[in-house]
Protein backbone atom coordinates (compact mmCIF):
# COMPACT_ATOMS: atom_id res chain seq x y z
CA UNK A 1 0.00 0.00 0.00
CA UNK A 2 0.84 3.22 -0.69
CA UNK A 3 0.43 6.47 1.20
CA UNK A 4 0.80 10.43 0.18
CA UNK A 5 3.26 12.25 3.30
CA UNK A 6 0.80 14.55 3.81
CA UNK A 7 3.11 17.22 5.29
CA UNK A 8 6.22 16.84 2.81
CA UNK A 9 4.70 15.67 -0.21
CA UNK A 10 6.92 12.67 -0.68
CA UNK A 11 5.22 9.02 -1.18
CA UNK A 12 6.99 6.41 0.59
CA UNK A 13 6.21 2.80 1.27
CA UNK A 14 4.65 1.57 4.25
CA UNK A 15 5.04 -1.56 5.18
CA UNK A 16 2.41 -4.37 6.40
CA UNK A 17 4.31 -5.03 9.51
CA UNK A 18 3.18 -1.16 10.72
CA UNK A 19 -0.52 -0.94 9.05
CA UNK A 20 -1.74 -3.22 12.06
CA UNK A 21 -5.00 -1.67 13.22
CA UNK A 22 -4.32 -0.58 17.13
CA UNK A 23 -6.90 -2.61 19.62
CA UNK A 24 -7.37 -0.47 22.33
CA UNK A 25 -6.67 -2.68 25.14
CA UNK A 26 -7.75 -1.43 28.79
CA UNK A 27 -5.19 -2.32 31.52
CA UNK A 28 -6.75 -2.59 34.95
CA UNK A 29 -6.34 1.16 35.76
CA UNK A 30 -3.28 1.43 33.52
CA UNK A 31 -0.75 -0.44 36.22
CA UNK A 32 -0.24 -2.44 38.83
CA UNK A 33 1.33 0.21 42.23
CA UNK A 34 4.77 -0.18 42.23
CA UNK A 35 4.71 0.92 45.92
CA UNK A 36 6.58 -1.56 47.92
CA UNK A 37 8.27 -3.89 45.38
CA UNK A 38 11.71 -5.37 45.82
CA UNK A 39 14.01 -7.77 44.09
CA UNK A 40 11.70 -10.81 45.26
CA UNK A 41 8.91 -9.34 43.65
CA UNK A 42 7.51 -10.79 40.37
CA UNK A 43 5.91 -9.37 37.46
CA UNK A 44 3.18 -11.88 37.97
CA UNK A 45 0.33 -9.73 39.19
CA UNK A 46 1.23 -7.43 35.94
CA UNK A 47 -1.83 -7.48 33.70
CA UNK A 48 -0.76 -9.96 30.70
CA UNK A 49 -2.01 -10.10 27.06
CA UNK A 50 -3.77 -13.11 26.56
CA UNK A 51 -2.40 -13.68 23.21
CA UNK A 52 0.72 -13.83 21.27
CA UNK A 53 3.79 -12.64 22.39
CA UNK A 54 6.84 -10.31 21.62
CA UNK A 55 9.75 -12.33 21.07
CA UNK A 56 12.07 -9.59 19.63
CA UNK A 57 11.70 -6.41 21.91
CA UNK A 58 13.49 -3.67 21.58
CA UNK A 59 14.09 -0.51 23.94
CA UNK A 60 15.20 2.57 22.40
CA UNK A 61 16.26 5.70 25.12
CA UNK A 62 16.63 8.84 23.62
CA UNK A 63 18.15 10.22 26.94
CA UNK A 64 17.11 13.76 27.08
CA UNK A 65 14.76 13.35 23.84
CA UNK A 66 11.27 14.67 24.21
CA UNK A 67 8.81 16.78 21.32
CA UNK A 68 10.71 19.34 20.96
CA UNK A 69 14.45 17.53 19.89
CA UNK A 70 12.13 15.02 17.46
CA UNK A 71 10.81 18.06 16.06
CA UNK A 72 13.95 19.92 15.15
CA UNK A 73 15.87 17.06 13.71
CA UNK A 74 12.46 16.97 11.38
CA UNK A 75 12.25 20.03 10.43
CA UNK A 76 15.92 20.34 10.58
CA UNK A 77 15.85 17.34 7.73
CA UNK A 78 13.26 19.47 5.62
CA UNK A 79 15.54 22.78 5.87
CA UNK A 80 18.70 21.01 4.39
CA UNK A 81 16.92 20.88 0.84
CA UNK A 82 13.88 23.16 1.01
CA UNK A 83 12.27 26.37 1.93
CA UNK A 84 8.99 24.73 2.26
CA UNK A 85 7.27 24.80 5.74
CA UNK A 86 7.08 20.84 5.98
CA UNK A 87 8.56 18.78 8.28
CA UNK A 88 10.62 14.88 7.57
CA UNK A 89 9.18 12.50 9.36
CA UNK A 90 11.79 10.39 11.44
CA UNK A 91 10.92 6.41 10.96
CA UNK A 92 9.97 5.95 14.65
CA UNK A 93 7.59 9.43 14.24
CA UNK A 94 5.42 7.19 11.89
CA UNK A 95 5.07 4.44 14.27
CA UNK A 96 1.23 3.59 14.23
CA UNK A 97 0.61 4.00 18.03
CA UNK A 98 2.61 7.00 20.43
CA UNK A 99 1.48 7.66 23.63
CA UNK A 100 2.74 10.44 26.26
CA UNK A 101 4.68 9.53 29.14
CA UNK A 102 5.44 11.44 32.63
CA UNK A 103 8.87 11.30 33.91
CA UNK A 104 8.26 12.64 37.30
CA UNK A 105 10.87 11.09 40.43
CA UNK A 106 10.22 9.85 44.33
CA UNK A 107 11.47 13.38 45.16
CA UNK A 108 11.08 15.74 42.36
CA UNK A 109 9.23 16.40 39.50
CA UNK A 110 12.56 16.62 37.41
CA UNK A 111 13.70 13.67 37.41
CA UNK A 112 17.37 12.78 36.91
CA UNK A 113 18.64 9.73 34.34
CA UNK A 114 19.14 7.18 37.27
CA UNK A 115 15.67 7.58 38.76
CA UNK A 116 14.23 7.62 35.14
CA UNK A 117 15.82 4.41 33.98
CA UNK A 118 14.67 2.72 37.20
CA UNK A 119 11.03 3.81 36.93
CA UNK A 120 11.41 2.43 33.11
CA UNK A 121 13.37 -0.26 33.60
CA UNK A 122 12.03 -1.85 36.91
CA UNK A 123 8.28 -0.13 37.21
CA UNK A 124 9.37 1.77 39.99
CA UNK A 125 9.72 5.14 41.56
CA UNK A 126 13.45 6.41 43.27
CA UNK A 127 15.22 9.02 44.07
CA UNK A 128 17.47 11.29 41.59
CA UNK A 129 20.99 9.34 41.61
CA UNK A 130 19.48 6.20 42.44
CA UNK A 131 19.94 3.14 40.86
CA UNK A 132 17.34 0.44 41.20
CA UNK A 133 17.17 1.06 44.71
CA UNK A 134 13.87 1.82 46.42
CA UNK A 135 14.61 5.68 48.31
CA UNK A 136 15.18 4.35 51.40
CA UNK A 137 18.10 2.27 49.64
CA UNK A 138 17.63 -0.62 51.17
CA UNK A 139 15.54 -2.62 49.02
CA UNK A 140 16.87 -3.35 45.19
CA UNK A 141 14.68 -3.93 42.17
CA UNK A 142 14.77 -6.42 39.48
CA UNK A 143 15.24 -5.27 35.69
CA UNK A 144 12.57 -6.04 32.59
CA UNK A 145 16.08 -7.20 31.34
CA UNK A 146 16.99 -9.62 34.60
CA UNK A 147 13.03 -10.98 33.95
CA UNK A 148 13.97 -11.48 29.97
CA UNK A 149 17.17 -13.13 30.84
CA UNK A 150 15.66 -15.69 33.17
CA UNK A 151 12.83 -16.55 30.99
CA UNK A 152 15.72 -17.39 28.16
CA UNK A 153 16.10 -14.36 26.20
CA UNK A 154 18.98 -12.96 25.12
CA UNK A 155 20.23 -9.50 26.50
CA UNK A 156 21.89 -6.69 24.36
CA UNK A 157 22.48 -3.28 25.90
CA UNK A 158 23.78 -0.49 23.53
CA UNK A 159 24.75 3.01 24.32
CA UNK A 160 27.21 5.79 22.92
CA UNK A 161 27.58 6.88 26.29
CA UNK A 162 29.67 4.91 28.87
CA UNK A 163 28.46 1.36 29.76
CA UNK A 164 28.68 1.72 33.53
CA UNK A 165 26.65 5.35 32.81
CA UNK A 166 23.21 5.62 34.19
CA UNK A 167 20.73 4.20 31.50
CA UNK A 168 22.95 1.76 29.85
CA UNK A 169 23.60 0.87 33.74
CA UNK A 170 19.80 1.08 34.82
CA UNK A 171 19.22 -2.78 32.89
CA UNK A 172 21.38 -4.81 34.98
CA UNK A 173 23.12 -2.59 37.85
CA UNK A 174 21.93 -1.71 41.61
CA UNK A 175 23.59 1.45 43.24
CA UNK A 176 22.14 3.77 45.82
CA UNK A 177 24.48 6.13 43.66
CA UNK A 178 24.62 5.98 40.27
CA UNK A 179 28.55 7.58 40.53
CA UNK A 180 29.45 4.16 41.63
CA UNK A 181 31.38 3.71 38.61
CA UNK A 182 33.39 0.84 39.64
CA UNK A 183 31.09 -1.42 41.00
CA UNK A 184 28.00 -0.71 38.37
CA UNK A 185 30.88 -2.34 35.67
CA UNK A 186 31.67 -5.10 37.55
CA UNK A 187 27.75 -5.80 37.72
CA UNK A 188 27.53 -5.51 34.09
CA UNK A 189 30.33 -8.54 33.93
CA UNK A 190 28.19 -10.45 36.85
CA UNK A 191 25.08 -10.09 34.83
CA UNK A 192 25.90 -12.40 31.82
CA UNK A 193 24.20 -10.08 29.27
CA UNK A 194 25.25 -11.30 25.92
CA UNK A 195 26.13 -7.66 24.32
CA UNK A 196 27.37 -5.09 25.25
CA UNK A 197 28.38 -2.03 22.93
CA UNK A 198 29.19 1.35 22.27
CA UNK A 199 30.97 3.68 24.62
CA UNK A 200 33.74 2.47 27.10
CA UNK A 201 33.88 2.41 30.83
CA UNK A 202 34.45 5.90 33.26
CA UNK A 203 36.34 3.92 35.81
CA UNK A 204 37.72 0.14 34.47
CA UNK A 205 39.93 0.06 37.54
CA UNK A 206 38.66 2.13 39.95
CA UNK A 207 38.88 5.93 40.93
CA UNK A 208 42.15 5.51 41.87
CA UNK A 209 42.57 3.43 39.56
CA UNK A 210 44.59 0.79 41.90
CA UNK A 211 41.47 -1.91 41.51
CA UNK A 212 41.31 -5.33 39.08
CA UNK A 213 40.63 -4.63 35.94
CA UNK A 214 36.97 -4.70 34.40
CA UNK A 215 37.58 -5.34 31.22
CA UNK A 216 40.00 -8.26 32.01
CA UNK A 217 36.80 -9.50 34.63
CA UNK A 218 35.31 -9.60 31.08
CA UNK A 219 37.28 -11.82 29.33
CA UNK A 220 37.79 -13.71 32.12
CA UNK A 221 34.16 -14.19 32.31
CA UNK A 222 34.01 -15.59 28.86
CA UNK A 223 33.56 -12.24 26.90
CA UNK A 224 34.84 -11.50 23.78
CA UNK A 225 36.44 -8.28 24.17
CA UNK A 226 36.90 -6.16 20.66
CA UNK A 227 37.58 -2.43 20.60
CA UNK A 228 38.40 -2.37 16.55
CA UNK A 229 36.50 -1.65 13.57
CA UNK A 230 37.85 -5.19 12.10
CA UNK A 231 37.39 -7.09 14.88
CA UNK A 232 34.18 -5.93 15.36
CA UNK A 233 32.99 -6.22 11.73
CA UNK A 234 34.79 -9.85 12.13
CA UNK A 235 31.99 -11.08 14.98
CA UNK A 236 29.81 -13.41 13.85
CA UNK A 237 26.22 -15.33 15.32
CA UNK A 238 27.68 -18.20 17.70
CA UNK A 239 30.69 -16.08 19.12
CA UNK A 240 29.33 -15.92 22.74
CA UNK A 241 29.01 -12.92 24.80
CA UNK A 242 30.39 -9.93 23.50
CA UNK A 243 32.07 -6.55 25.19
CA UNK A 244 32.71 -3.91 21.85
CA UNK A 245 33.86 -0.87 22.76
CA UNK A 246 34.26 1.98 19.80
CA UNK A 247 37.56 2.42 18.89
CA UNK A 248 36.90 6.23 19.15
CA UNK A 249 36.15 7.92 22.18
CA UNK A 250 35.70 11.40 22.93
CA UNK A 251 34.07 12.95 26.50
CA UNK A 252 34.24 11.26 29.38
CA UNK A 253 35.43 7.67 27.18
CA UNK A 254 31.30 8.24 25.28
CA UNK A 255 31.38 7.63 21.70
CA UNK A 256 31.94 10.86 19.30
CA UNK A 257 28.66 12.95 18.88
CA UNK A 258 27.59 12.46 15.12
CA UNK A 259 29.04 15.55 14.27
CA UNK A 260 32.08 14.04 14.74
CA UNK A 261 32.48 11.09 13.56
CA UNK A 262 34.98 10.18 11.11
CA UNK A 263 34.19 7.91 7.72
CA UNK A 264 34.39 4.30 8.46
CA UNK A 265 34.17 4.98 12.06
CA UNK A 266 30.98 2.76 13.92
CA UNK A 267 27.79 4.43 14.51
CA UNK A 268 24.99 3.68 16.39
CA UNK A 269 22.92 1.60 14.02
CA UNK A 270 25.96 -0.48 13.70
CA UNK A 271 26.11 -1.44 17.47
CA UNK A 272 22.33 -2.06 16.54
CA UNK A 273 22.73 -4.29 13.60
CA UNK A 274 25.65 -6.27 15.21
CA UNK A 275 23.29 -6.98 18.17
CA UNK A 276 20.27 -8.11 16.36
CA UNK A 277 22.66 -10.43 14.24
CA UNK A 278 24.40 -12.06 17.38
CA UNK A 279 21.39 -11.92 19.19
CA UNK A 280 18.81 -13.74 17.14
CA UNK A 281 19.54 -17.24 17.30
CA UNK A 282 18.09 -17.75 19.97
CA UNK A 283 14.80 -19.81 20.47
CA UNK A 284 13.40 -17.70 22.90
CA UNK A 285 14.07 -14.40 21.46
CA UNK A 286 16.02 -11.42 22.79
CA UNK A 287 15.57 -7.81 24.14
CA UNK A 288 17.57 -4.81 23.05
CA UNK A 289 17.85 -1.73 24.66
CA UNK A 290 20.11 0.86 23.05
CA UNK A 291 20.27 4.45 24.19
CA UNK A 292 21.42 7.66 22.01
CA UNK A 293 22.89 9.01 25.67
CA UNK A 294 24.46 12.23 23.94
CA UNK A 295 21.12 13.57 22.84
CA UNK A 296 20.78 14.56 26.10
CA UNK A 297 24.53 15.86 26.45
CA UNK A 298 24.56 18.00 24.01
CA UNK A 299 21.26 19.81 25.49
CA UNK A 300 22.73 20.26 28.65
CA UNK A 301 25.33 22.41 27.07
CA UNK A 302 22.89 24.13 24.45
CA UNK A 303 24.52 22.85 21.54
CA UNK A 304 21.11 21.93 19.14
CA UNK A 305 23.08 20.82 16.12
CA UNK A 306 25.01 18.73 17.70
CA UNK A 307 21.62 17.43 19.39
CA UNK A 308 19.90 17.41 15.86
CA UNK A 309 22.20 15.17 14.47
CA UNK A 310 22.18 12.86 17.75
CA UNK A 311 18.82 12.28 17.26
CA UNK A 312 19.13 11.50 13.73
CA UNK A 313 21.86 8.82 14.52
CA UNK A 314 19.29 7.56 17.16
CA UNK A 315 16.43 7.35 14.43
CA UNK A 316 18.55 5.16 12.08
CA UNK A 317 19.52 2.61 14.69
CA UNK A 318 15.73 2.21 14.99
CA UNK A 319 15.64 1.71 11.51
CA UNK A 320 17.66 -1.17 11.79
CA UNK A 321 15.30 -3.17 14.29
CA UNK A 322 12.36 -2.13 11.51
CA UNK A 323 14.29 -3.56 9.11
CA UNK A 324 15.27 -6.69 11.05
CA UNK A 325 10.91 -6.01 12.01
CA UNK A 326 10.14 -6.95 8.64
CA UNK A 327 11.07 -10.63 7.89
CA UNK A 328 9.67 -11.10 11.83
CA UNK A 329 6.12 -8.80 11.97
CA UNK A 330 4.47 -11.48 14.00
CA UNK A 331 6.95 -11.46 16.75
CA UNK A 332 8.29 -7.82 17.11
CA UNK A 333 7.90 -5.19 19.46
CA UNK A 334 9.70 -1.91 18.97
CA UNK A 335 9.39 0.60 21.48
CA UNK A 336 11.14 4.24 21.35
CA UNK A 337 10.73 7.03 24.03
CA UNK A 338 13.00 9.63 26.15
CA UNK A 339 14.03 9.43 29.82
CA UNK A 340 13.06 13.05 30.26
CA UNK A 341 13.58 16.49 28.58
CA UNK A 342 16.64 18.13 28.49
CA UNK A 343 17.56 21.85 28.40
CA UNK A 344 14.18 23.22 28.03
CA UNK A 345 14.75 23.44 24.05
CA UNK A 346 11.99 25.19 22.18
CA UNK A 347 11.28 25.81 18.80
CA UNK A 348 11.07 29.69 18.83
CA UNK A 349 13.40 32.84 19.98
CA UNK A 350 11.87 35.96 20.79
CA UNK A 351 14.93 37.15 18.26
CA UNK A 352 13.26 36.21 15.41
CA UNK A 353 9.75 35.82 16.70
CA UNK A 354 7.50 33.51 14.60
CA UNK A 355 10.40 33.03 11.93
CA UNK A 356 13.27 29.90 12.21
CA UNK A 357 16.26 29.15 10.35
CA UNK A 358 16.94 25.77 10.47
CA UNK A 359 19.34 25.44 7.61
CA UNK A 360 21.68 27.50 9.66
CA UNK A 361 22.11 24.30 11.93
CA UNK A 362 23.41 22.76 8.70
CA UNK A 363 26.60 25.11 8.42
CA UNK A 364 27.67 23.88 11.83
CA UNK A 365 30.48 21.39 11.35
CA UNK A 366 31.58 20.10 14.82
CA UNK A 367 30.04 20.00 18.42
CA UNK A 368 30.64 22.11 21.38
CA UNK A 369 33.17 19.53 22.77
CA UNK A 370 34.96 18.99 19.15
CA UNK A 371 35.74 22.42 19.08
CA UNK A 372 36.94 22.84 22.63
CA UNK A 373 39.49 19.66 22.38
CA UNK A 374 40.50 20.88 19.31
CA UNK A 375 40.37 24.52 18.96
CA UNK A 376 40.10 26.01 22.18
CA UNK A 377 41.68 24.08 24.57
CA UNK A 378 45.23 24.03 22.53
CA UNK A 379 44.94 27.86 22.08
CA UNK A 380 44.63 28.42 26.16
CA UNK A 381 47.65 26.57 26.27
CA UNK A 382 49.99 28.43 23.92
CA UNK A 383 48.26 31.85 24.25
CA UNK A 384 48.94 33.89 27.40
CA UNK A 385 45.49 35.62 28.55
CA UNK A 386 47.69 39.52 27.39
CA UNK A 387 47.95 37.91 23.87
CA UNK A 388 44.72 36.67 23.63
CA UNK A 389 42.61 37.92 20.74
CA UNK A 390 38.93 37.02 19.83
CA UNK A 391 39.93 37.91 15.81
CA UNK A 392 42.55 34.63 16.71
CA UNK A 393 39.28 32.30 16.73
CA UNK A 394 36.95 34.17 14.25
CA UNK A 395 37.86 32.35 11.14
CA UNK A 396 37.96 28.66 12.83
CA UNK A 397 35.27 29.91 14.68
CA UNK A 398 33.33 30.60 11.16
CA UNK A 399 34.30 27.12 9.48
CA UNK A 400 33.17 24.92 12.87
CA UNK A 401 29.86 27.26 13.04
CA UNK A 402 29.10 28.91 10.13
CA UNK A 403 29.11 31.97 12.09
CA UNK A 404 28.94 35.29 9.82
CA UNK A 405 30.92 37.72 13.03
CA UNK A 406 29.89 40.43 10.82
CA UNK A 407 26.53 39.97 10.48
CA UNK A 408 26.37 39.73 14.33
CA UNK A 409 25.06 43.13 16.37
CA UNK A 410 27.11 45.03 18.24
CA UNK A 411 25.31 43.52 22.02
CA UNK A 412 26.08 39.76 20.08
CA UNK A 413 30.00 40.79 19.37
CA UNK A 414 30.06 42.06 23.24
CA UNK A 415 28.66 39.28 24.53
CA UNK A 416 31.05 37.27 22.57
CA UNK A 417 33.98 39.11 23.57
CA UNK A 418 32.60 38.81 27.22
CA UNK A 419 32.15 35.00 27.03
CA UNK A 420 35.79 34.59 25.11
CA UNK A 421 37.52 36.66 28.39
CA UNK A 422 35.84 34.51 30.71
CA UNK A 423 37.24 31.47 29.52
CA UNK A 424 40.72 33.04 28.71
CA UNK A 425 40.25 33.76 32.72
CA UNK A 426 39.76 29.72 33.02
CA UNK A 427 36.15 30.67 34.95
CA UNK A 428 34.70 27.34 34.04
CA UNK A 429 35.49 25.97 37.65
CA UNK A 430 32.37 24.15 39.40
CA UNK A 431 31.33 25.90 41.44
CA UNK A 432 30.12 28.53 39.65
CA UNK A 433 28.68 32.17 40.26
CA UNK A 434 25.08 32.13 40.51
CA UNK A 435 25.46 34.74 37.00
CA UNK A 436 27.95 32.70 35.44
CA UNK A 437 25.75 29.83 35.78
CA UNK A 438 22.94 31.59 34.09
CA UNK A 439 25.00 32.85 31.07
CA UNK A 440 27.27 29.49 30.41
CA UNK A 441 25.89 26.72 32.73
CA UNK A 442 29.24 25.62 33.60
CA UNK A 443 30.54 24.97 30.48
CA UNK A 444 33.08 26.70 28.35
CA UNK A 445 31.71 30.26 28.66
CA UNK A 446 32.81 31.06 24.45
CA UNK A 447 32.25 27.99 23.40
CA UNK A 448 28.40 27.93 24.79
CA UNK A 449 27.86 31.68 24.03
CA UNK A 450 28.64 30.57 20.32
CA UNK A 451 26.45 27.54 20.06
CA UNK A 452 23.53 30.00 21.63
CA UNK A 453 24.29 32.79 19.06
CA UNK A 454 23.99 30.16 16.18
CA UNK A 455 20.84 28.66 17.80
CA UNK A 456 18.40 31.69 18.52
CA UNK A 457 19.45 32.87 14.45
CA UNK A 458 18.09 29.83 13.77
CA UNK A 459 15.18 30.53 15.91
CA UNK A 460 15.86 27.82 18.69
CA UNK A 461 15.47 28.83 22.29
CA UNK A 462 16.88 27.06 25.51
CA UNK A 463 15.74 27.55 29.30
CA UNK A 464 18.21 25.05 31.29
CA UNK A 465 21.06 23.57 31.31
CA UNK A 466 19.68 20.61 33.15
CA UNK A 467 16.51 18.34 32.66
CA UNK A 468 13.08 19.84 32.74
CA UNK A 469 9.70 18.11 34.18
CA UNK A 470 7.56 17.65 30.38
CA UNK A 471 6.35 14.73 29.64
CA UNK A 472 8.14 12.78 26.93
CA UNK A 473 5.92 10.67 23.67
CA UNK A 474 6.39 7.21 23.84
CA UNK A 475 6.47 5.53 20.32
CA UNK A 476 5.59 1.75 19.40
CA UNK A 477 5.45 -0.76 16.45
CA UNK A 478 4.65 -4.17 16.33
CA UNK A 479 2.86 -6.72 18.41
CA UNK A 480 0.79 -6.08 21.29
CA UNK A 481 1.71 -1.88 20.02
CA UNK A 482 -1.46 -1.13 21.43
CA UNK A 483 -0.33 -1.14 24.87
CA UNK A 484 1.74 1.77 24.95
CA UNK A 485 -1.21 4.76 23.66
CA UNK A 486 -2.85 6.80 25.81
CA UNK A 487 -1.29 8.91 28.40
CA UNK A 488 0.33 6.98 31.62
CA UNK A 489 3.29 6.64 33.82
CA UNK A 490 6.99 6.18 33.12
CA UNK A 491 6.66 2.98 35.56
CA UNK A 492 4.15 1.68 33.03
CA UNK A 493 6.40 1.20 30.47
CA UNK A 494 8.00 -1.61 32.47
CA UNK A 495 4.17 -3.30 32.99
CA UNK A 496 3.45 -2.54 29.21
CA UNK A 497 6.85 -4.59 28.34
CA UNK A 498 6.03 -7.53 30.63
CA UNK A 499 2.52 -7.86 29.43
CA UNK A 500 3.36 -7.93 25.27
CA UNK A 501 6.41 -10.79 26.38
CA UNK A 502 4.43 -12.72 28.78
CA UNK A 503 7.00 -12.13 31.44
CA UNK A 504 5.79 -14.01 35.08
CA UNK A 505 2.74 -16.40 33.17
Amino acid sequence: MMRKNNVSGQTRQIPRFFMFLAILVLLTGGAVSAKGSDENSSVRNTATVQEGKAKYVFLFIGDGMAMTQISSAEIYTTARSSKDIAITRLGFTGFPVSGLTTTYDAGTFITDSASAITAIATGNKTLSGVLNMDPGKTKTFKTIAEYAHEAGMKIGVVSTVTLDHATPAGFYAKAPSRSNYYDIAVQMVKSGFEYFAGGGLLEPRGKNKDRPDVIQMAKDAGYIYVNSRAAFDALKPGAGKVLAINAALQDAGSMPYELDRKAGDLSLADYTRKGIELLQDNPKGFFLTVEGGKIDWACHANDAGAAIHDVIAFDNAVKAAMDFARTHQQETLIIVTGDHETGGMTIGFAGTQYDTFFDKVALQKKSFIAFNEEILTPYKKNTTREQAKLADLIPIITESFGMDYRALSDFQKQQLEFAFQRSMGGEIERPVAEDQYLLYGGYEPLTVKITQLMNQTAGIGWTSYAHTGVPVTTFAAGVHQELFSGYYDNTDIFRKIASAMNLGR
